[in-house]
């Protein structure tokens, strides 16, 4: 079994399985002081924890900038890892345990994109051993987890960007510059959804085996709850949704991109009020997640909702008939509804009470690509756009909407404490309890980290 997460580094005795390749001479950027005034021809030492899926996409979004060079890739399933390392063969080295990539010490910046209930011990972790990172969505699972990785990327100083790659789309920015321009009136509700149908079977019963020879699957579960291997909750990103423990389900599967508009456009801060109604119904097969689930925010002066169904895909403007995934979001506001999905957006007046309905210049510039930005913010110090102090926002309205859940009643939460209101069991499940020897970072939540 994995040793637990530790605040120092230790010294690893494993050779690591790809110990034979050859490595290259490389002078880590963190060694040549990157303050902002850093050449751009530098190039990244880049690492990637977690290959299969969107880690190997923002992987091959990364390593074909001539600035970028990829020195580290882990993988706790061999089978997956192998292709990767071959890409990279002349200048990574493999690892079955991430602690070993961070410890390379020539690792500037590294890729977390293993299943979600990893997210927050190895984000940690980056951060103390002086990585930036690229994190996967969902940010974390629970509200404890979501405020310790942000405080621990503050108190690293490290540059982060959350992977809600749509953030970067021109769509978004010419909605967020809709609502900023006021032209709407007063916005008092916003409406967000995903819904899909995967029908009575869900994503279908896995037979009973064990698990590959070559995969290690009790790291794979983690701090996560033991079960047997279950070759649907290991194949991809789309099966752990329907997995509470290690995905949080599809709220926290699909709502970063979606909440992502709202947060941005109307500059919320966190909900003062979080309820949450739903349930597993209708769907069966493997998996505990819920297929509804209906949540409510409540912020200063306005109220945000989210729908999500795996059992029926009707979408209002954006669909209906024939199964498919859909989604949106309604900004309604007093002179006015826009209602958008990731590539479209339309204005509804309210009669004539909408005087100007020209849309407002662009004024919100074009992004590089969702990675490339993190790539830039690496070298010049400065934060991108969906950093840590900025996700977590969206992040802690949807830990805190799987707690209300869980719960069956509302959540309270004072932003300017930073804690649940008048609620000692939500206080104590705002926490995950972590698998032996596996410790959750206690220390990130102290009142000075």
């Amino acid at each position: 079994m994995p040793e637990p997460v530790s605040s120092h580094r230790r010294s690893f005795l494993k050779a690591g399985l790809a110990a034979g390749l050859a490595m290259p001479q490389i002078v880590p950027a963190a060694a040549l002081g990157r303050d902002g005034r850093t050449a751009a021809s530098e190039r990244i030492s880049l690492g990637i924890i977690g290959v299969n899926g969107m880690g190997r996409a923002n992987l091959g979004n990364c390593a074909r900038h001539e600035d970028v060079v990829v020195t580290g890739v882990c993988d706790v399933w061999q089978a997956r890892m192998d292709p990767v390392l071959q890409q990279h063969q002349s200048t990574a080295k493999g690892y079955r345990d991430y602690r070993e990539l961070l410890a390379q010490k020539d690792i500037d910046a590294v890729i977390i994109a293993t299943p979600p209930h990893w997210h927050t011990l190895m984000a940690v972790e980056a951060a103390e051993a002086g990585k930036d990172i690229y994190l996967q969505k969902p940010m974390t699972l629970y509200p404890d987890e979501t405020l310790a990785v942000r405080n621990a990327v503050n108190k690293h100083q490290r540059i982060s960007q959350i992977g809600t790659q749509i953030h970067a789309g021109e769509n978004y920015r010419r909605v967020v510059e809709w609502i900023q321009s006021e032209k709407l009136g007063p916005v008092s509700v916003v409406r967000t959804f995903n819904v899909m149908n995967q029908g009575p079977n869900g994503i279908g019963t896995a037979p009973k085996q064990d698990p590959p020879s070559d995969l290690d699957w009790d790291f794979w579960l983690g701090p996560a709850p033991t079960i047997p291997y279950n070759s649907l909750l290991a194949a991809d990103s789309y099966n752990h949704g329907s997995f509470m423990a290690y995905s949080g389900g599809w709220t926290p599967g699909m709502a970063p991109h979606i909440v992502d508009l709202p947060v941005w456009a109307l500059d919320l801060g966190v909900p003062t009020l979080t309820a949450c109604s739903g349930g597993r119904y209708m769907v069966g097969g493997d998996g505990d997640a819920p297929d509804v689930q209906e949540v409510i925010w409540q912020y200063p002066d306005m109220t945000m909702t989210w729908m999500m169904s795996t059992c029926n895909s009707f979408a209002f403007d954006f669909g209906r008939g024939s199964p498919a995934r859909r989604l949106g979001i309604y900004f309604h506001g007093l002179r006015g509804t826009l209602y958008a999905n990731y590539s479209m957006h339309e204005v509804v007046p309210e009669g004539n009470l909408l005087e100007d309905d020209t849309p407002p210049e662009p004024s919100i510039p074009s992004s590089p690509g969702h990675e490339r930005e993190w790539l830039d913010c690496i070298k010049t110090r400065q934060q991108p756009s969906c950093n840590v102090n900025y996700h977590y926002k969206i992040d802690l309205a949807l830990t805190l909407a799987n707690l209300a859940y869980q719960l069956g009643r509302s959540v309270r939460f004072d932003p300017d404490t930073e804690r649940i209101v008048d609620d000692p069991e939500a206080q104590r499940l705002a926490r995950p309890e972590y698998r032996a020897p596996w410790k959750f970072p206690e220390k990130y939540l102290q009142a000075t980290v």
